[in-house]
């Protein structure tokens, strides 16, 4: 019951990523987006990790700072999204210690569309979250910490930090699966690289660090779907929008099964 209420409640961040790329590269370009998120490989794992919802509280928070970012936002307008941005990313936070990383696709966006004053506003939203937590008796700087420790003491000195690395981007290649490339080769020419730069810079973080020892199927959830999403996106400046990648699509949902058939194999 419980893995069912998880998927169902991870299930939301495929609208939202939508929204993200709507606003961002335009509706026809998140049409053709769509079943790249529903038959990405890494689906099999949203059902037994709460890192699911850290990915929507995520792909949340970049809506607003979207919204908060349009040029026609006037007033207030602005300033409210930015601060739910930020909120977002700040709870978000308090389930996973790589969440903040997300606000970096935040600071790309707003410097992207020119409103860099929204960082303030978001900045202090982040924060609101996890300073309420620390006044409840939960300090997330000293959590961090002792999972760091408990992390070096119990996994560190049996896990070859070069091989493991190694390990986690072949999971990364497979559970992103073949979009990631055709991605990944447009990171420079496309809108949507604030959000490549957000989840690259985590993905890569993780491993220069020496944190990316097992588990980052589940770890990695938040930013797997902004690691595929320039697959669609038009590449500038000519701006042909191109066209769906059924075929890398196809081979991803392959790809799941086979998964599926192995994690679930008795042995």
């Amino acid at each position: 019951m419980l893995g069912f209420l998880i998927a169902a409640v991870s299930i939301l961040a495929i609208p939202l990523v939508l929204a993200a790329v709507r606003d961002s590269v335009g509706e026809e370009a998140a049409r053709r987006y769509l079943p790249v998120l529903v038959l990405a490989p890494y689906a099999i794992w949203t059902a037994v990790s709460l890192d699911g919802l850290v990915a929507v509280l995520g792909a949340a928070a970049i809506v607003a700072g979207l919204r908060a970012s349009r040029r026609r936002m006037q007033g207030w307008a602005p300033a409210g999204w930015a601060l739910l941005a930020g909120l977002l990313v700040g709870v978000a936070a308090l389930f996973s210690y790589s969440a903040p990383w997300l606000g970096l696709s935040l600071v790309c966006v707003y410097f992207a569309r020119r409103r860099p004053s929204l960082n303030v506003l978001s900045g202090v939203g982040a924060l609101l979250p996890v300073l309420g937590a620390q006044l409840l008796g939960f300090s997330w700087a000293a959590g961090l910490v002792a999972a760091e420790t408990d992390y070096a003491a119990r996994v560190a000195p049996y896990r070859s930090v070069l091989w493991w690395s190694a390990i986690s981007v072949v999971v990364l290649l497979l559970a992103a699966g073949p979009p990631l490339v055709a991605s990944a080769r447009k990171v420079r020419n496309t809108a949507m690289w604030p959000f490549l730069v957000g989840a690259g810079a985590a993905v890569l973080f993780s491993i220069v660090a020496g944190l990316a020892r097992g588990g980052v199927e589940h770890a990695w959830l938040p930013f797997f779907p902004w690691l595929t999403v320039a697959a669609v996106a038009p590449e500038r400046p000519a701006g042909a929008l191109p066209p769906a990648p059924l075929i890398l699509v196809g081979l991803g949902a392959i790809a799941a099964m086979i998964i599926e058939a192995v994690l679930v194999t008795p042995w």
